[in-house]
């Protein structure tokens, strides 16, 4: 038997996928959930083989969800968002049903679930989430949990973010909070006017900036008003000055 989890604020949505399911002796729903911490939680309980995923949803949404799951099941996302969600999904053979569902379109997407049930099914969904985030509805806030709690940080909230091994270390105004991504990919996603690559350790949003020395020849450091001091490449040092305006 194949498990899945609904998992759609929207339980009009979830009746649909119901019916249509009702043809597919094989899979069997495990759980229904009507936000992401009830989808997340759902997920690690039952360790569905897929999900039925809806991504505009309230509290965080389904690409957030995913972030937080450390082994992602096969997705497939019963939605309607923007382009470069649709791009994600094309590109990274996750399948995707825009609302109304159509049962046809519904039903081609169970035939092709054999092929995303395989090994590659994680790597897959983590390409997926790197390319959705490109989207500017992803740029206002960053989802994390730390102690088994759920966070959603506004990136204005963010002080510096440092390489931390495998993980990027976010100081915030609420604590420091680990995110499974690389320093690029903040590189790419957060506002450049906003936060500034000083080192390739470090970025640091520029509201926080209170101060830049020279520590020694052609070697610079800021102070940020959480009174921590951070080395600031010579790279570095020229987007800072031509971000700050001297």
């Amino acid at each position: 038997m194949i498990k899945t989890i609904l998992i759609d604020d929207e339980s009009l949505a979830r009746d649909i996928v119901k019916h249509y399911l009702s043809n597919f002796a094989d899979i069997e729903i495990v759980a229904e959930c009507s936000d992401g911490f009830e989808g997340l939680k759902a997920i690690t309980q039952h360790q569905p083989d897929f999900i039925f995923l809806d991504i505009q949803m309230p509290k965080i949404n389904g690409f957030e969800m995913l972030e937080l799951v450390e082994k992602p099941p096969a997705v497939i996302f019963t939605t309607a968002f923007d382009e470069y969600a649709i791009k994600a999904f094309e590109v990274n053979a996750v399948d995707y049903l825009l609302k109304p569902i159509e049962r046809s379109r519904f039903d081609l997407a169970i035939q092709k679930l054999p092929l995303r049930l395989n090994a590659e099914n994680e790597s897959n969904t983590r390409e997926l989430l790197e390319s959705a985030a490109m989207s500017p509805a992803q740029h206002n806030r960053v989802v994390v949990k730390k102690n088994g709690v759920i966070k959603i940080i506004a990136v204005s909230e963010i002080h510096y973010l440092e390489a931390d091994d495998d993980y990027v270390k976010m100081s915030t105004t609420e604590g420091i909070f680990h995110k499974n991504k690389t320093m690029s990919f903040f590189e790419k996603t957060l506002d450049p006017g906003q936060f500034i690559r000083i080192h390739r350790s470090y970025i640091i949003n520029l509201a926080q900036v209170t101060k830049i020395e020279l520590k020694e020849k052609d070697s610079y450091i800021v102070l940020l008003k959480s009174d921590i001091w951070l080395p600031v490449s010579k790279t570095g040092y020229i987007k800072l000055k031509a971000a700050l305006g001297f």
